[in-house]
């Protein structure tokens, strides 16, 4: 049975999910501020968080900071919050999802479903070998000859979508959404940014890529 641990204040919509969640076979947690949140996540060992961002002690990108450096789930905001900086602030400190109050409970169900899907690695190629860089999906480690190489969760979440799909065209859109999530489509400058980031930590010329390759109007393409 998953574990998730929904951290929200709002004593109403705590006991709604808990109902809702447990009713949809998950073993649900709760708290109600950032020190119940993280002291869970330490000790009741939850595969999914959804967190509020607007907790009464901590700021949720706090606690997305702090649960990072060793929570490897997903981390899924459920946030008052619909300003475009929040959102960004949010998922490159390492949350992997955004939805934003007020929500509908079937969207929040199938993205929760979606995010513990992506945090399944898929039983064969776990392991991606170049002669360039090494990227091991499940233990999501990238080295360069016998070097680790440390990426933001934005850019780690951006060379996992590339790399799960080798020599296939990924479009703009479907990058973003992925990465960014369901509400990023038009936003190509954060795509050129983080594939310019990639490249510089992986690529031995990123002015000439070799394996991260731009697909000029339409996408990106990993080579292996």
């Amino acid at each position: 049975m998953t574990k998730i641990l929904v951290v929200d204040d709002e004593p109403q919509l705590l006991r709604a999910l808990r109902i809702t969640l447990r009713a949809r076979g998950y073993d649900v947690e709760i708290a109600s501020s950032g020190k119940e949140a993280l002291e869970a996540a330490a000790h009741k060992h939850p595969e999914l968080i959804v967190l509020d961002l607007g907790l009464p002690d901590l700021d949720g990108i706090e606690i997305i900071e702090g649960l990072r450096p060793w929570f490897t789930g997903p981390i899924v905001v459920l946030s008052a919050r619909q300003d475009s900086d929040d959102k960004v602030l949010a998922l490159d400190a390492g949350a992997d999802d955004y939805v934003t109050k007020p929500f509908g409970m079937d969207e929040l169900l199938a993205r929760l479903r979606a995010a513990l899907r992506r945090a399944t690695p898929a039983s064969d190629s776990v392991v991606v070998t170049t002669d360039a860089f090494t990227v091991d999906l499940a233990a999501k480690k990238v080295t360069v000859g016998d070097a680790d190489v440390r990426l933001t969760p934005t850019e780690w979440g951006m060379l996992e979508v590339l790399v799960r799909n080798p020599g296939r065209l990924v479009p703009r859109k479907q990058l973003l959404r992925e990465v960014w999530g369901p509400a990023y489509g038009d936003e190509s400058n954060y795509l050129r940014v983080y594939i310019a980031q990639l490249r510089r930590k992986l690529e031995p010329d990123p002015s000439h890529p070799r394996y991260l390759i731009t697909e000029s109007g339409m996408g990106y393409r990993f080579e292996p």
